[in-house]
């Protein structure tokens, strides 16, 4: 791949990189925080690629291409004029260019372009059921303290999953109580083929997500398919299940009412 070749997948990746960031899928992949890195990332990258085309398609004096101009020394003795030194230049060009060998780059350089145009056409959705099955509930390295602040006026108390799960192992729902919580995830099948609620929370980036996963109790969604988006009301459960990827806890939910939504448009805690 030449430098025109590799000027060209830059721009497109940094073009996908900023239309990602003002269509909000960008929210897919990163926290809503590091939008701002990713629009001058985005600018950065579509800056070096038009310097580079730039450098390699500006015309060029014909001076500099030919070596003709003041400071050339003088055609040298013995007959070997400009002349002949063009027509030797010429010919080792046509030689390299007949070679075949030497001056082209692996064509598996290409390959390259293809995350970016799947980018650019067939964008990657959020994380959802398939990852949260594939590991444990972030839970289970967390060591959360005990005193939980008291839970924000309404009925029912919209909070997070993580919120609520937080509440439920360490502070055993004494922060909750009596009071009816409502809170939106996404169905995912739990270790005995039940459905749960998970959602993913990040850290920084997909790349770090995790899932935090609550079983229902109750009045739970029943016949819904993998990463359908639910909103459920409900209390707290004293009932504690285990994940089968890391025997972590997992707390429950007593579901009093729940409906599909449509999927948010921040879909990680």
């Amino acid at each position: 791949m030449n430098r025109q070749a590799q000027a060209v997948v830059l721009l497109l990746l940094g073009g996908a990189v900023i239309r990602a960031c003002f269509t909000d899928l960008y929210l897919n992949y990163v926290k809503e925080g590091l939008r701002p890195f990713l629009i001058a990332a985005g600018v950065l990258l579509v800056a070096a690629a038009v310097m580079t085309l730039w450098y390699e398609l500006r015309p060029v004096p014909r001076a500099a291409a030919t070596g003709d101009g003041p400071g050339q020394p003088e055609a040298r003795a013995g007959g070997h004029d400009d002349h002949d030194h063009h027509d030797h230049h010429d010919d080792h060009d046509h030689h390299d260019h007949h070679d075949g060998h030497g001056h082209h780059e692996p064509r598996v350089g290409w390959l390259l372009i293809l995350p970016v145009l799947g980018l650019l056409l067939v964008a990657p959705p959020a994380l959802g059921s398939y990852a949260a099955g594939q590991a444990g509930t972030a839970l289970a390295s967390q060591q959360q303290p005990s005193d939980y602040p008291p839970l924000p006026e309404g009925d029912p108390v919209r909070v997070s999953v993580l919120d609520y799960a937080s509440r439920a192992l360490f502070d055993k729902g004494a922060s909750i109580g009596d009071r009816r919580v409502q809170v939106t995830g996404f169905i995912t099948a739990g270790p005995d083929g039940q459905p749960i609620l998970a959602r993913m929370v990040l850290s920084c980036c997909a790349a770090d997500g995790r899932p935090v996963k609550l079983g229902m109790t109750g009045n739970a969604p029943a016949g819904l398919a993998d990463d359908t988006w639910v909103e459920v009301t409900g209390r707290y459960s004293d009932r504690i299940g285990r994940d089968a990827v890391n025997d972590a806890e997992i707390p429950y939910l007593d579901v009093e009412s729940w409906r599909q939504v449509p999927a948010p448009k921040q879909p990680y805690e």
